[in-house]
């Protein structure tokens, strides 16, 4: 009894560790029936109350969701990508349907064009209303579906500024009107295209087709990746292309790696404006506000101490103050640049005001102390 006593408690406890799924129906009046919905939510999502999340839609939610979902908690757990909130939608009866369009203009029409506006109209809506969303959406679809979110494209301003185009089956007009939309489009976006070496032939030829097509196209607005996986079919591609997609897709939010390091950070006249400006890109494409985190401080901060920029090191340190205050972060990097700008006095000073704060990454109190003792011996203090 107090086995299975303790195993509950450690269950319960383990909760916030693991993404929360919820399954939701939705009624749609749009479509006279109701939508069976999966929803990821990430970890801590009710602990994290003043947060939001960017979305990912993903069509063929039956099948596709599992393997998009699990993806982005492997990446959000180390941080590769943001936290977001993942939507399937179940299609296993509808597909068809939902992705019908007609054979004259090539657009969503009858159960097409229902299914395009219960995304738009309805099921948007009811997730910003019920869930803390951000202003960044992906779409993620395979073959049918995969086309069908193109349509989305074709909105000004375009509802998603993410797709996930696996294997797409291409519709008539679809790759002129979509290289010319994506030549065109002033807002930023990303676009991932993926097939395999044995991928469906029909298919294939049409997706490398409209690869150079795209490759084509001159918009510093799109960000766009292509992968032919080698020995990879219509199916098993899938899940060669969803991490794949979203690492190139997040690039940007990922920690200062030690490659970023050495040919950008290192390599930038300031590094500190290099940092901030990483961040406001994030902020300004995912709709997140996120503190800087610690290790991208340590990394700018030898950047800065290799360039002797003692005025940015400064700016690190205030900056630190701000978002990390119980941490002697900010107190240890504008202690250090007041020791190399040559004030003495004010950098034992603040060394030892630091030993009150909580230690964080390398910095500990006994280095503080150690670094106020040896301007006191050096200067005679």
């Amino acid at each position: 009894m107090k086995l299975r006593f303790f195993t509950l408690i450690i269950s319960i406890l383990s909760l916030p560790l693991f993404a929360q799924i919820d399954y939701k129906e939705l009624s749609s009046d749009i479509l006279g029936e109701t939508r069976q919905l999966k929803i990821q939510l990430p970890r801590n999502y009710e602990g994290n109350v003043d947060k939001t999340y960017p979305i990912i839609i993903v069509m063929d939610g039956d099948y596709l969701f599992e393997p998009v979902a699990g993806n982005v908690d492997y990446y959000s757990y180390w941080e590769e990508m943001p936290q977001v909130i993942v939507v399937g939608i179940n299609q296993v009866d509808s597909r068809n349907d939902d992705t019908y369009y007609d054979e004259a203009s090539n657009l969503p029409s009858d159960t097409g064009a229902s299914f395009f506006e219960f995304i738009g109209l309805e099921l948007m809506p009811y997730l910003d209303k019920n869930y803390r969303t951000s202003t960044f959406r992906i779409a993620v679809g395979h073959d049918l579906t995969a086309n069908f979110m193109n349509y989305y494209l074709m909105k000004d301003p375009a509802l998603f500024q993410g797709y996930i185009s696996l294997s797409p089956d291409i519709a008539p007009q679809m790759e002129e009107r979509l290289t010319a939309r994506l030549g065109a489009i002033d807002q930023k976006l990303f676009y991932y295209l993926a097939t395999g070496t044995e991928d469906i032939g029909a298919l294939r030829n049409s997706i490398i087709q409209l690869d150079g097509q795209i490759k084509q196209v001159k918009n510093e607005s799109l960000q766009y990746n292509f992968d032919n996986f080698e020995g990879a079919t219509h199916y098993s591609l899938v899940g060669r292309a969803i991490p794949k997609a979203l690492e190139q897709m997040f690039s940007v939010y990922r920690p200062i790696s030690k490659t970023e390091y050495k040919e950008r950070l290192l390599k930038s006249d300031a590094p500190y404006d290099y940092l901030i400006d990483k961040y406001t890109t994030v902020k300004d494409l995912f709709g997140l506000d996120d503190p800087i985190r610690i290790n991208d401080y340590v990394a700018t901060a030898t950047a800065l101490e290799k360039k002797a920029d003692w005025t940015g090191l400064a700016n690190l340190g205030q900056l630190a103050r701000k978002q990390y205050p119980e941490t002697m972060l900010g107190n240890y990097y504008l202690a250090l640049s007041l020791e190399k700008a040559g004030e003495p006095k004010k950098a034992m000073r603040t060394y030892q005001n630091a030993y009150l704060l909580e230690e964080v990454s390398f910095l500990t109190k006994d280095l503080m102390l150690d670094r106020a003792d040896k301007i006191k011996e050096d200067f005679g203090y």
